[in-house]
């Protein structure tokens, strides 16, 4: 019979926590409740060991945004069809695939079927929904319309995918050109340099610079190899050593934006999620400051969470969220005046919208753009270096024929 853990209250004061052997996951409920408990939530024990032990476990049920974007969708949909909350989870853990996302559905079943609200049964799982998600879920369960909220939820992480997918899409061929040319020159390196090495020195003859430079790059990679690894290792550990510091990750973060043409991709990207998230956060009742808190929250870049940092703190000492940012580096001016016209016409939540479509379509040029100019810069740079490869190899030939004839 398998083990069940629990968690039931005994009293308004007193938690208890516990096992007990059972059939299946009803009977355990029936045994806690003839204990004279009230259960709060139930697993069973062998599936937390499996997903907290088995480590290829973990990275093959790892829960991915899209499937946290269904789950919003699907939960949407049956919670406007009428079903109950405790309903539509059932079915939709019936319905998941994913065994880590199963349980976690489970959990929050559990939870809300003993009289919790759905937004604290999803903090309980802060690494799949994000503050940003609870806070609205919150305000959805506050104002009455959660499945309004769970459809605009579902909207936001869709925008969210399309990014990244674009993203991935735009980087995969200059990816694989760049893995493809390296290997190459790793070969020719290791491989043909050292073979037509030993024919030269058949000859006696003086090598060339370049061949000679080249002969040196290949000994270096063929014989003291651990010594680039090392310090590819090095430099990977100091900048995360670097980048796990707030000063250190501020500098690292500040250099990715004064990138020539990535910087700008990574600001309009950033902005575009700043102001859509705050504007449907907004446009849910949350309150401004609990607003600017959550999404400082889901900012990737620590320069732009600083400056919202700073909006917010003068946003609480009474002034505006335009004047907030007024001396922003980072906020373009156009977006300072879009929210401070949204502000002055009471429509903030339709201006932050309408910036964020914006930044968004810009940013698809912008990445169109980048990837345009970085596919030829890479054809340019590896053809130089393997061009570089090849008559460093070739000189020291032309100069033998030269001298036979």
């Amino acid at each position: 019979m398998p083990t069940f853990i629990y968690e039931a209250r005994k009293n308004p004061k007193e938690l208890v926590k516990d096992t007990l052997v059972a059939d299946n996951r009803t009977t355990a409920i029936q045994k806690i409740g003839k204990m004279g408990y009230y259960p709060l939530s139930i697993y069973e024990e062998h599936k937390i060991s499996q997903d907290t032990t088995d480590i290829g476990a973990y990275f093959l049920g790892r829960i991915s945004l899209k499937e946290v974007t269904d789950f919003t969708r699907q939960l949407s949909d049956l919670l406007e069809s009428g079903l109950t909350i405790a309903k539509a989870l059932d079915i939709l853990r019936i319905q998941t695939e994913n065994r880590k996302l199963k349980n976690i559905i489970l959990d929050i079943e559990d939870f809300c079927v003993a009289g919790n609200p759905l937004s604290s049964a999803l903090g309980r799982h802060p690494r799949v929904f994000s503050k940003l998600y609870v806070s609205m879920v919150r305000s959805g369960e506050a104002g009455g319309a959660l499945e309004g909220v769970l459809k605009r939820l579902s909207d936001l992480n869709e925008k969210q995918l399309e990014i990244q997918t674009k993203v991935t899409t735009a980087l995969a061929y200059p990816i694989l050109m760049s893995v493809v040319g390296s290997a190459t020159i790793v070969v020719l390196l290791t491989f043909v340099m050292p073979k037509m090495m030993v024919m030269f020195n058949d000859f006696g003859q003086a090598l060339p610079l370049p061949t000679q430079i080249l002969l040196s790059l290949s000994l270096l990679i063929a014989h003291d190899w651990w010594l680039l690894v090392v310090g590819l290792l090095i430099v990977i550990i100091s900048v995360m050593k670097i980048s796990s510091t707030q000063k250190g990750r501020l500098a690292v973060d500040y250099l990715i934006l004064k990138f020539p043409v990535a910087g700008r991709v990574v600001k309009k990207i950033e902005i575009a999620r700043f102001t859509r998230t705050l504007g449907i956060l907004l446009n849910n009742g949350v309150p401004m400051l609990e607003a600017l808190k959550v999404v400082s929250a889901t900012m990737n870049n620590a320069v732009m969470r600083q400056e919202i940092t700073k909006a917010s703190a003068a946003v609480k000492e009474g002034t505006s969220l335009a004047r907030g940012f007024s001396n922003s580096k980072v906020i373009p001016l156009a977006t300072v005046h879009m929210i401070a016209i949204g502000e002055e016409g009471g429509h903030l939540e339709t201006s932050l919208l309408k910036i964020a479509e914006a930044g968004e379509r810009e940013s698809d040029e912008a990445i169109k753009i980048a990837v345009s100019l970085l596919e030829p810069v890479l054809i340019l740079s590896l053809g130089l270096v393997v061009g570089f490869i090849v008559i460093a190899m070739l000189l020291p030939i032309f100069e033998i024929n030269f001298l036979i004839r």
